[in-house]
């Protein structure tokens, strides 16, 4: 379809953009696996990505250590604005900020360029003029929460969060974090912070804050801190709920198969459709409850091959499910 072609053109001009923005704001850090990892796409989808910026956009880009740098970036010439098109432009960026996908810590950069264009009697009435993102937002207001942890991140402020635990019978912990990334993951979004109380980097569920305040307290990004590396080889964001990597093999039936490779669910996967229409997807990667539920979810559609004891862990959680039907169904039926 036409209309589906244009977005997926536009979602990957944006993703060229920010691989020039991440490769430029830290040379040498990024690498083909760690970008593939970042945008959550195969490493062939990120060679032509970078041979794009090399050949089309003609960014001299080279090795830098481990990872990718550039060997030069044009110099841009200063450009003169009209006192209404600085404050159009500055009102537009900060409205920018709220949207998820925004580099907000450069964008924040390019606004705090753009104040300094005006007057010093004007900078704190355009503040006022153009701050729309919210300083405070509660559970149940999705977007209004995103675009408060989005300033948190551009401004390097902290958070006062109430929390609502997953593992606690849903218990209540007030805490103050320092968001390093946001990030969207299946049908939700979690925030990766620095947790003060806990003095740890942890993920939190965007959906289980209940309330968030932004406060005066700022923090900087440990300049070591990697999200690749954090994340490491597990299956999802469950950090330390992992084991060391495993090769991981799976057969699937011919529908669901094509379902699955659709999508990349992990930078090692590979997908192989065999003569008979099913689709062989292997994994090299570390096994997480949240890899067993997924698998749960295709029900008789797959097939554990590898390793031998996920297979029967998969097959005791079915076991154990069909049991608790029966027995609903035979409570019922006595009654």
């Amino acid at each position: 379809m036409p209309g589906e072609r244009r977005f997926e053109e536009t979602k990957r001009t944006a993703r060229i953009l920010e691989i020039v923005q991440l490769i430029a704001i830290h040379p040498g850090r990024h690498t083909r696996a760690g970008l593939a990892a970042h945008f959550e796409i195969s490493e062939r989808m990120i060679t032509k990505d970078l041979e794009l910026i090399r050949n089309g956009l003609r960014l001299q880009l080279g090795r830098e250590g481990g990872g990718y740098a550039f060997e030069r970036l044009p110099q841009l010439p200063t450009t003169d604005y009209t006192f209404a098109e600085a404050v159009a432009l500055v009102a537009a960026a900060r409205t920018a900020q709220a949207i998820p996908g925004i580099n907000s810590a450069e964008l924040a950069a390019a606004i705090a360029r753009l104040e300094t264009v005006f007057p010093p009697e004007f900078r704190g009435l355009l503040r006022d003029a153009t701050e729309s993102l919210p300083r405070q937002a509660v559970r149940g207001r999705r977007q209004d929460m995103l675009a408060l942890l989005h300033r948190a991140l551009a401004e390097r402020r902290k958070l006062g969060i109430v929390y609502c635990t997953g593992s606690r019978c849903g218990e209540l912990l007030e805490r103050e974090i320092a968001p390093y990334h946001i990030l969207p993951y299946g049908r939700s979004w979690h925030v990766i912070a620095h947790d003060d109380r806990r003095e740890q980097v942890l993920v939190f569920k965007v959906d289980r804050i209940q309330e968030a305040v932004l406060t005066d307290n700022r923090y900087t990004i440990p300049a070591a801190f990697a999200l690749e590396e954090y994340l490491g080889e597990g299956w999802g964001i469950m950090v330390g709920a992992a084991g060391a990597a495993e090769r991981v093999e799976l057969l699937f039936e011919p529908e669901a198969g094509r379902w699955v490779v659709e999508e990349e669910w992990h930078p090692s996967q590979e997908s192989e459709v065999l003569p008979d229409g099913r689709v062989r997807v292997t994994f090299r990667v570390g096994i997480t409850p949240e890899m067993v539920s997924w698998l749960l979810y295709y029900g008789s559609r797959v097939r554990v091959e590898a390793p031998s004891w996920l297979r029967d862990r998969v097959l005791e959680e079915h076991m154990a499910g069909a049991e608790r039907q029966w027995g609903q169904v035979s409570t019922r039926g006595r009654g």
